[in-house]
């Protein structure tokens, strides 16, 4: 069955434009909770970030499962990570994430986690498309279910985040800026670090359920680089809309990216003899993490890009580390899905047994200049001889110490052109090169 509404992560779009609109949404909630009501009563968790059309879907959503005889708890506004554990730790048959992650505040999504706290199986979010097309029918009123919000959901997130560092590891003495995008850490990020010991200076903490995103948070760090450097900070951490995604900036001001920092927790790991296999990466993470991996004799993989193919990868080789260049990191021996602050936390336990600050932890990795240009072209472009051919080419400058990817977009017409290598100004040559071919192949 061909998906309509799931996508590689959950159902997002704009709101008040099919399908983010509540009468699709209540639908929704209803289909989940027949299925998720074939094996008997469920429980479902819903947590929200803090966009202002939250409101609107929760009560949609919970309407829904309710009139399916779902029971259902309310968690509020709390990071997408946090929903997964607390699933997990409440038994619930599933937990509901509404978000849409990183975009701005007037798009918003559906995604779903399963009673393992993980991003549900294809068989089960194709069985919820089938629901979508059955008439809703209500449950007689003695089986609808009921709703209650949870007290203490946010305090029990707190304590499993800082279980995942050695008890007694203390950031006393450090100044930590945190960004919390406005967004759905804004009351978790800032207490954790304060109850490890650290000075914390707090922005974008203020959601007002529009600004959520709004030139702040891990898409745009410029503010927390500011911050850091007028403060004199140790480093600064940058959190997205709902908490799956970090990025950390050095006490220079300088941003320190998802491949950096996976290096960082890998090498640390490998030191300690604790790094489970390898690391999985994807098709855009920078050539130089690969190769600063391979000089630790530390294994590497490359995944789709997309945190559900990490994931896949991940299991299906068995290893426990891995992530994005866009700071959505997996530690899978900690958790079970991308969490922002559980990953800040590993690269500060990282410093602090290697006694580095950030900038000089991220020196045994050398990034490669990285160039990417969008051709609007057919996305089967990427596939036409002519573009292969000058692929071909274009890797044989570059002599094996460089690579070329074409990747054609997923939600529009667009071939992405990205060349990585040791020269910059040859990398710069062949981008501009490659994508008047791929245009030409068109």
């Amino acid at each position: 069955m061909t998906r309509k509404y799931f996508g590689t992560d959950g159902i997002r779009g704009r709101v008040g434009e099919p399908p983010i609109t509540p009468d699709f949404v209540l639908k929704l909630g209803w289909a989940a909770g027949k299925v998720f009501q074939e094996s008997g009563k469920s429980k479902i968790l819903i947590g929200k970030d803090t966009r202002i059309s939250g409101y609107m879907f929760e009560a949609a959503l919970e309407a829904g499962l309710v009139a399916a005889g779902a029971d259902v708890r309310m968690l509020g506004p709390m990071p997408t990570p946090a929903i997964a554990y607390l699933t997990r730790t409440f038994h619930a048959q599933a937990g509901i994430v509404i978000s849409a992650s990183h975009n701005p505040f007037d798009d918003n999504g559906i995604k779903f986690f399963s009673a393992e706290g993980k991003k549900l199986p294809d068989e089960v979010e194709l069985r919820i498309e089938r629901m979508l097309e059955e008439p809703m029918v209500t449950v007689p009123s003695a089986q609808l279910g009921k709703a209650l919000r949870i007290e203490g959901a946010r305090g029990r997130y707190i304590e499993f985040c800082k279980s995942t560092v050695p008890l007694g590891m203390s950031l006393a003495g450090m100044h930590i800026v945190v960004d919390g995008a406005n967004g759905a850490c804004y009351h978790t990020a800032p207490d954790i670090l304060d109850e490890l010991g650290a000075r914390v200076t707090k922005i974008a903490t203020e959601p007002d359920g529009y600004n959520i995103n709004r030139e702040c948070g891990s898409t745009h760090p410029d503010g927390l680089q500011a911050k850091v450097r007028a403060l004199g900070a140790d480093l600064g951490i940058a959190l997205d809309g709902d908490g799956d995604r970090l990025i950390m900036v050095d006490r220079h001001g300088e941003v320190v990216d998802g491949d950096e920092l996976m290096y960082i927790i890998a090498s640390d790991r490998h030191r300690q003899g604790t790094l489970r296999g390898g690391v999985v990466g994807t098709l855009m993470t920078n050539f130089g993490c690969e190769l600063a991996l391979k000089d630790l004799g530390v294994p590497f993989a490359r995944a789709n890009v997309g945190d559900r193919y990490v994931m896949a990868e991940l299991e299906a080789r068995g290893w426990s580390l891995g992530g994005e260049s866009s700071g959505h990191l997996v530690c899978l021996d900690k958790t079970t899905t991308g969490d922002g602050m559980v990953a800040a936390l590993q690269v500060l336990a990282a410093l602090q047994r290697s006694g580095q600050t950030l900038d000089q932890a991220r020196r045994g990795m050398s990034k490669l200049p990285q160039r990417m240009v969008n051709v609007k072209v057919a996305r089967e472009a990427a596939k036409a001889p002519a573009a292969l051919a000058a692929v071909a080419e274009a890797e044989g400058r570059l002599a094996g110490r460089g690579r070329v990817l074409l990747r054609p977009s997923g939600t529009e017409p667009v071939v992405r052109v990205m060349v990585e290598g040791e020269d910059a100004a040859l990398v710069d040559e062949l981008v501009r090169w490659l994508a008047d071919r791929v245009a030409a192949a068109a």
